[in-house]
């Protein structure tokens, strides 16, 4: 599973998407709820760097922020395995891109010269980033989407299987 889940975040920024419209914050999360709390971090992490090996690096501050983010991210799933419902995969996958933004525009305004250093250039920084925000947003919300719902269908779909086993007293197929 969790050499599966590399290669869909490889995989996955290859594919033509638009910006910030991919898997990544949605496979930590999975890991950190599904997952030894380790695959949290290593998971999400990994796709990216192997990934960022092929699709190039950029500014090493701005790609610590990007990183860090995503292991906030890993965080907040870890946090998940023990306090999972619709409600709170929701809100994590909300506060998951939340942080993600804020983390990431705060270093793309402190460590690149395109906005100037001040309060002025950090909100024109953020609100430069909201169409980037919007694909984060719905780029985690299906990926989160995709990967909990199809956990949890075939979990259900195993279960109901076991049951109908021990009601047919074993002999079923």
């Amino acid at each position: 599973m969790e050499y599966l889940l590399i290669l869909l975040g490889v995989v996955l920024r290859f594919l033509p998407h638009p910006a910030n419209f991919a898997p990544i914050a949605a496979i930590g999360l999975f890991s950190g709820c599904y997952l030894r709390r380790r695959f949290a971090f290593i998971l999400p992490l990994a796709a990216m760097l192997i990934s960022d090996i092929f699709i190039g690096f950029y500014s090493w501050q701005v790609m610590v922020s990007v990183y860090l983010s995503f292991a906030l991210v890993g965080l907040i799933g870890i946090w998940l395995k023990d306090h999972k419902s619709f409600t709170t995969v929701a809100g994590g996958t909300l506060l998951g891109s939340v942080i993600f933004f804020l983390v990431t525009n705060f270093a793309v305004w402190a460590f690149w010269p395109m906005y100037p250093h001040t309060w002025a250039g950090l909100v024109a920084c953020y609100a430069a980033a909201i169409p980037f925000f919007k694909n984060t947003l719905m780029g985690n919300f299906f990926y989160v989407g995709v990967l909990f719902g199809s956990y949890e269908l075939v979990r259900l779909w195993l279960r109901r299987r076991q049951e109908r086993r021990a009601l047919a007293g074993g002999t079923a197929h």
